[in-house]
């Protein structure tokens, strides 16, 4: 047999239909993929303990398998696998530092009451915040279709799915008449600009001027090479404010900018100093928004107020990224990767010339290029030495910010160029420098730099369909501190395209949450867990939109036991990998549709073959689970002879419906206030599982 791979020297990727599923952004924060014994968890009514893995254990019904958590005292909680919507990862700091809470204290009910008091202030300002936004009148941006489409014909590659979303989602946002506040996070690489360039396009057409904001003049001399060719047949003259322009051509530039003769300017934050004018800005475009300090960041906001934002990221920062998952701008996720791209190669690797010979003439060898990270100025000639030793074959070029622009500009040039094929350089190539050639990144001292850092750096290879790697050097395994061991690890795990978005998340958890909303409440967070914080804000910000006070005592889920009279579980002769199991648990708990389960349902079968009746029996818990939903129904047993219902005191359901249905069945009576019990006659399952849901259904209509 003859694969692909041997005959086109090429991996074949598959895309696979389930990965976008998986991938949604409000599931990474309740997934619990990563989850370790020890790790901490939040129980929803119970507060944070530490994950001791899953046990089985006979109740009297068959086996069941439960969620083993430990509280404070050696105190010890089951939870059943069925119930898993009320658990979640506690993220918001460091997990040594996490609470660990006594059962019955009262310590967690504390917490709960002094982070809601901090989310009800905070959902009242971020509604005084969209309420500004809502009653700013945006100017709607007419679309002509023909041009429109000329211009995405000049495309020359496939939209992803996610790509086409994206920028379906920031047309409509420009042709809404609101005005546009949207994030689009995309891995590095993953087809951002593209989406820029659509939305540049039709603000442009609609007779409005553009500004592309960008962190680095390299990056700025590179959007404004890109910008002019795909504008180059359209009547939009285009403009670059940066170092590398003379101060006539940048004197040139302003005027033409207030005059209203130039449409597209690009240019680093030397387009929000004072002296900038526009004749009439309709749209800016910030690309790598965590790259600008707070001053900048305060003269874009006040740009904001009056014209459409729209902000590339390829890591959002833990700020920008809470408030994205708040809804508090809007936010689109370019998470699939254009077609036969590879994931990088990440290896941590400690320093030594063997390793870096290897690794460059293995580049070297197949006509590729190579970056050689180095971030200390005063040493950088030293290392050229160095580097000339070890790899006489390299031909090495040097680029660091202290360089006079023009010397820089040309060494980028010829590095673009294939005139050098190993660029010795410093940070300043963090961003977007796109060369296709350049497909192995060594990182010195990698372990000194933050993850966003490291994945914006390692982004700079892998740009063709070309394998990728980036090594990771450090100064050997005893020097390194814990933070910096295990952002190597989370970059290393994260090898996965379009990561950037999760590495975000690890951040949330490595550095902790403070800066999402301000230190006063990093504290209240830091109780609760971030992920608890958000819903709580979330269900807080959906009462205030509705009119009501937010009732913050409620819990947030309304959850329902459900007892089915039979083991409920994947058996471990099914799927015999805990940890598996686990993470299927837990996607079971988080479907919120019958849809979502039906695509489950056939993935299990896909993976795992038929379901035994004990996987089975689960499914329907959750079929239950969701048609009990909003019902304000607590326990619902279902044996073999009698359905037992018992309702909340604040249940949605028509009392007068219960007594007419009691009325109406025989053998049917009331237990007390809060409780019906109704017979049913003896069926498999599945058939009794359906019909109990149609009562649900009956109970709501």
């Amino acid at each position: 047999v003859v694969t692909e791979a041997e005959l086109y020297a090429a991996q074949v990727r598959q895309s696979r239909r389930r990965d976008d599923a998986r991938r949604s952004a409000e599931g990474t924060l309740r997934d619990l993929t990563e989850l370790r014994i020890g790790d901490p968890v939040v129980h929803e009514s119970h507060g944070v303990g530490r994950y001791r893995g899953l046990i089985s254990a006979d109740v009297g019904e068959g086996m069941a398998e439960f969620l083993h958590i430990e509280y404070a005292g050696d105190d010890a909680l089951y939870v059943p696998v069925s119930q898993l919507h009320v658990i979640s990862r506690y993220t918001g700091g460091p997990p040594e530092s996490a609470p660990w809470h006594k059962l019955g204290s009262g310590q967690w009910e504390k917490a709960k009451r002094r982070a809601a008091k901090a989310v009800r202030d905070t959902a009242a300002e971020l509604l005084n915040l969209y309420a500004q936004r809502a009653a700013r009148q945006g100017r709607a941006i007419p679309l002509t279709e023909h041009d429109y489409a000329v211009f995405a014909e000049g495309f020359g590659f496939e939209e992803t799915p996610d790509q086409a979303a994206a920028i379906g989602a920031v047309l409509q946002d420009l042709t809404s008449g609101q005005p546009m506040d949207r994030l689009v996070c995309g891995d590095v690489g993953f087809g951002k600009t593209e989406v820029a360039m659509r939305a540049a396009f039709v603000a442009l057409m609609a007779g409005y001027q553009v500004a592309v904001l960008v962190p680095t003049t390299l990056l700025a001399e590179q959007h404004f090479q890109n910008f002019s060719d795909r504008l180059a047949e359209w009547p939009i003259r285009v403009a670059e404010l940066s170092r590398f322009r003379t101060a006539k051509e940048q004197t040139a530039a302003l005027k033409g900018l207030e005059a209203g003769s130039i449409d597209l300017i690009i240019g680093t934050h030397r387009l929000v100093q004072k002296d900038v004018k526009f004749k009439n800005l309709g749209l800016v475009i910030i690309d790598e928004e965590h790259r600008f300090g707070v001053r900048q960041k305060e003269a874009l906001k006040s740009l904001r107020a009056e014209v459409d934002v729209l902000t590339l990221t390829a890591t959002p920062i833990p700020r920008t990224l809470a408030m994205s998952l708040e809804g508090l701008r809007d936010f689109s996720v370019i998470a699939t990767a254009p077609q036969r791209r590879l994931a990088i190669k990440t290896l941590v690797v400690p320093y030594s010339e063997g390793h870096i010979r290897e690794a460059v003439l293995r580049e070297l060898k197949r006509g590729g290029q190579v970056y050689f990270l180095h971030n200390e100025v005063d040493t950088i000639l030293h290392m050229r030495d160095k580097l000339a030793q070890m790899v006489p074959e390299a031909r090495i070029g040097v680029a660091h910010g202290q360089m006079a622009e023009r010397e820089l500009e040309q060494v980028m040039r010829d590095f673009y160029h294939q005139r050098h094929n190993l660029l010795l350089c410093t940070t300043i190539i963090e961003t977007g420098i796109d060369v296709p050639t350049a497909n192995t990144i060594l990182i010195n001292r990698a372990d000194r730099f933050g993850l966003a850092q490291l994945h914006q750096l390692r982004g700079r290879v892998g740009r063709s369909h070309h394998q990728a790697y980036a090594y990771l050097l450090t100064a050997g395994d005893e020097s390194l501190s814990t933070s910096a061991r295990k952002r190597l690890e989370a970059i290393q795990a994260m090898e996965e395209l379009g990561s950037g978005f999760y590495l975000a998340m690890h951040d949330l958890e490595i550095r902790g949450a403070g800066e999402v909303l301000g230190d006063n409440q990093s504290g209240q967070m830091q109780e609760v867990g971030f992920g608890m914080y958000i819903d709580m804000l979330n269900s807080a910000v959906r009462s205030l939109r509705a009119g009501r006070e937010p009732d913050l005592e409620a819990p947030l889920a309304v959850t329902t036991e459900i007892n089915l009279h039979a083991p409920a579980l994947l058996p471990e002769d099914y799927c015999g990998d805990t940890h598996q199991r686990l993470i299927l648990y837990k996607r079971l708990a988080n479907c919120d549709s019958e849809d979502a389960l039906t695509q489950l349902h056939e993935e299990l079968v896909d993976r795992f073959g038929q379901l035994p009746a004990p996987a089975q029996a689960l499914l329907e818990c959750h079929r239950l689970r969701l048609a009990c939903s909003g019902l304000g129904i607590v326990k619902l047993d279902a044996s073999d002879e009698a359905l037992s219902l018992q309702f909340r005191a604040d249940t949605t359901v028509d009392p007068l419906r219960l007594m007419e249905l009691v009325q109406k069945t025989r053998g049917a009576r009331f237990m007390g206030a809060d409780r019906i019990r109704l017979p049913i006659p003896a069926v498999p399952l599945n058939e009794r599982s359906r019909m109990v849901r149609d009562l649900c259904r009956a109970l709501v209509a």
